[in-house]
């Protein structure tokens, strides 16, 4: 993610690239156009001094792509805004972080205010396809009984670190003993997603209960990265059920494994609320997690930048849109400081 959104950054007009930080020691030093694979060099190396690197470069904005948890997030984020720099986030749980952890939300909100900086958590799963969408479906809704959102996904093209954590190639005890362990966890962020729906609508939710359960394989399958023999798991089924008195109200499903075709299964991501009007929003396939979160960490640049000092959530914002004409220096674009990205 961080090496798409670098590539991203550099050709998108209007913005200039000025430091790339990164957590692993040993890449400290390398040029950052050979790691991100453009094949050339930049003349910045990547730096594992965030600090150092902040008070020298003072960017307008940073995106923060290293992490999934706001606990791992929550440092970097911290000595960003203590430099009055805002930040994109497409950790998961940046999505809304009041569920996981209200203290460290409300601290990054006094925070930020205090430094006049924006910050706002983004992505494809949460962010949009699961919440935002939702969310803008139901403006054309008279009355809603419940929702129900579902993200069909592949998972091929991912490295070891996301199969490990879907228990990809894992025997079926195996991924149990792993879930319950918490090293098999599936997906990040319906907790986030169910919370910014919620609050949108203006609604208070009961209780969430979700389960994680192994999607078995009865042919072989394999990837760049891994081989699947029958029997064992292609991936995961992840649901969340958010009950309002007593009723489920928000069901959101993730079903996700590497070569679902291979199964007879389409990917495909799918909205249905049942209301006044019942409304169905469906494409295939998948709007691709990779290359939309790479393109929407990007495009919030603006809508961050034009943003009242503090947290927010993408249902707080003006929508994305593709920066085809690049950043414009326009008022529009300037944030409180009379700068431009």
């Amino acid at each position: 993610m961080g090496a798409g959104i670098a590539r991203h950054v550099l050709a998108t007009p209007g913005l200039e690239l000025v430091g790339v930080y990164g957590k692993r020691r040993e890449r400290s030093g390398l040029d950052v156009g050979r790691a991100i694979g453009l094949g050339r060099d930049l003349g910045l190396t990547i730096e594992t001094d965030l600090t150092s690197l902040a008070t020298r470069t003072k960017p307008d904005v940073a995106i923060q792509a290293t992490c999934s948890r706001l606990e791992d997030a929550w440092p970097e984020i911290e000595t960003l805004l203590r430099h009055g720099i805002s930040v994109v986030s497409i950790a998961e749980e940046m999505a809304y972080p009041s569920c996981s952890s209200p203290t460290i939300a409300a601290a990054m909100d006094d925070l930020a205010r205090t430094h006049r900086a924006a910050v706002i958590g983004t992505g494809i799963n949460p962010d949009f396809v699961l919440d935002l969408l939702v969310i803008l479906l139901t403006g054309v809704c008279l009355s809603i009984d419940s929702i129900t959102a579902t993200r069909v996904n592949d998972l091929s093209r991912y490295g070891p670190t996301v199969l490990r954590a879907q228990g990809v190639g894992m025997t079926p005890d195996g991924f149990k003993a792993g879930a319950k362990a918490g090293t098999v966890r599936g997906h990040i962020g319906f907790a986030e997603s169910i919370s910014m729906i919620a609050a949108a609508l203006g609604l208070s939710i009961d209780s969430i209960e979700q389960t994680v359960e192994p999607i078995v394989s009865d042919i072989r399958r394999e990837t760049s990265f891994i081989t699947v023999e029958p029997g064992c798991v292609a991936g995961t089924r992840h649901t969340a059920i958010a009950y309002r008195q007593g009723k489920p109200f928000i069901t959101l499903d993730h079903p996700q494994q590497v070569r679902p075709k291979l199964a007879g299964v389409e990917t495909g991501d799918l909205i249905e609320i049942d209301g006044t009007p019942n409304l169905r929003l469906t494409g295939n396939p998948e709007i691709p997690g990779g290359v939309g979160t790479i393109a929407i960490a990007v495009n919030m640049i603006p809508r961050v930048l034009a943003a009242a000092p503090g947290y927010h959530s993408m249902a707080d914002l003006p929508v994305p849109v593709a920066l085809l004409g690049g950043v414009g220096l326009g008022t529009e674009l300037s944030d409180r400081r009379g700068r431009h990205a």
